[in-house]
């Protein structure tokens, strides 16, 4: 369903009109395209503290021009990682505050940081305060810009995180934390097609988000398999069909769901999805069992069993990447959705206490992405009021697409991330709900 209200602001009269009234202002977010692939406009490099970070060379490969200092920039990058004290924040505050209104409509901040110190109390209240810092400047900037903080130890390590972000790929992910750490990075053969030559399930790929992610790893170079319900095998079908991908009709929810995977791609997986989700919702005193078992058993405990199926017969490669799909409402609940709720935070513990096991014993990642309101043939259904407080109630003042998911996916999917393990990735445009 379109969104009428961002039409409007768009017109001379409603931007009189909101302004005048204090209304949200959402300005239309840049996305990728493959006519328009990189942002309009140079990097502005910033420092606040001595840091150690090689940035120079893994700036010059985002796609933005360092050197560019005409114009208004598209990007700006806050090297703060050498912050150790309060004293230090004071160079965060004078580095940003002269440039904050030159960053071009859609532009981007990121603020690197270090990981907290243990040992060093003074270090670690700095660069917590960090986070603090950059989630509130998100809520600031206006225009379809964007605020995230990376922590990193290795440049290299962290150039598929920093591409991303500062790409208009990341259209909706704003006032984000993501840690990255030291693993060397795998440089595709094609970075165009990153993902050429490996194959990529996503399961409840028949529609909607599953399907945007689908098409997102084909354009990638993937070769999906379309897992969805036999009931939506015909569109399974169609999909699969459109993107030279296979459909394999399955009740995720089966038993022996894992092995039929398994069995089905003998060649073995790149890449596991986990996308298939259902909601019924209801107040907890007029839930019946039926309505909890029932999300809990698709939206967690399938998920469970036949990620643990899939690595015990080693049918994720070496290398590979699982990508589950968690949730706001997991995070900071919703009245009406307590069984979606707690799966969704179910899948949070999944991806923390997973993650370092999967790449210690498998060599696999496991990262989840957490979508916010996504405009999808259900929330058009949503009424009216729920839904316009839905798309407002975030610092980018709209519903995001499913391709806001899909590309948030594929970057988690990419064989240059993994020094990215056990991140919870909100594609909700900094909702101003929950942490």
């Amino acid at each position: 369903m379109a969104d009428r209200y961002l039409s409007f602001t768009g017109t001379p009269p409603g931007r009189f009109l909101t302004r005048r009234l204090g209304l949200p202002q959402p300005a239309p977010l840049r996305r990728w395209s493959a006519d328009r692939p990189s942002l309009d406009g140079g990097l502005l490099h910033l420092t606040a503290g001595k840091s150690d970070l090689a940035l120079a060379p893994v700036l010059a490969r985002t796609g933005l021009d360092p050197d560019d200092a005409t114009g208004r920039p598209a990007a700006v990058v806050l090297d703060a990682s050498g912050v150790r004290d309060v004293e230090g924040l004071a160079e965060v505050h004078a580095a940003l505050r002269p440039v904050l209104r030159s960053v071009a409509a859609s532009g981007r901040i990121v603020v690197l940081g270090a990981p907290l110190d243990p040992d060093d109390h003074h270090q670690a209240a700095a660069q917590q305060a960090l986070e603090g810092f950059t989630r509130s400047l998100g809520k600031e900037t206006g225009g379809g810009r964007t605020v995230n903080l990376v922590r990193l130890t290795d440049a290299d390590a962290a150039e598929s995180t920093l591409r991303f972000l500062l790409s208009p790929k990341s259209a909706y992910v704003s006032g984000q934390v993501i840690e990255t750490g030291a693993r060397e990075p795998a440089a595709p053969h094609d970075a165009d097609r990153p993902l050429a030559g490996r194959t990529a399930l996503v399961t409840g790929a028949a529609r909607g988000i599953g399907e945007a992610v689908a098409e997102t790893l084909a354009r990638d170079g993937a070769k999906v398999v379309v897992l969805d319900v036999p009931q939506a095998e015909q569109d399974a079908r169609r999909v699969a069909e459109r993107l030279d991908g296979i459909a394999l009709p399955l009740d995720i929810t089966a038993a022996d769901a894992g092995d039929r995977i398994a069995g089905a791609l003998p060649d073995g997986l790149d890449v596991l999805v986990h996308n298939a989700g259902v909601t019924r919702d209801r107040r907890l005193v007029n839930m019946p069992a039926e309505r909890w078992s029932s999300v809990l058993e698709v939206n967690l405990a399938s998920v469970l069993r036949t990620t643990d199926a899939l690595l015990a017969a080693g049918a994720v490669k070496r290398g590979g990447r699982i990508v589950a799909t968690a949730s706001i409402a997991g995070i900071a609940g919703n009245a009406g959705q307590t069984n979606y709720g707690a799966s969704k935070a179910g899948i949070t513990g999944l991806v923390r206490s997973l993650a370092p096991r999967a790449l210690a014993g498998h060599g696999v990642t496991v990262n989840a992405v957490a979508p916010g309101f996504i405009e999808t043939r259900m929330t058009a259904a949503v009424p009216l009021f729920i839904r316009e407080a839905g798309r407002r109630m975030n610092s980018l003042a709209q519903g995001g697409l499913p391709c806001d998911v899909a590309e948030t996916t594929a970057w988690l999917a990419h064989p240059a991330s993994g020094a990215v393990n056990g991140q919870v990735v909100r594609v909700c445009g900094q909702s101003l709900l929950g942490a």
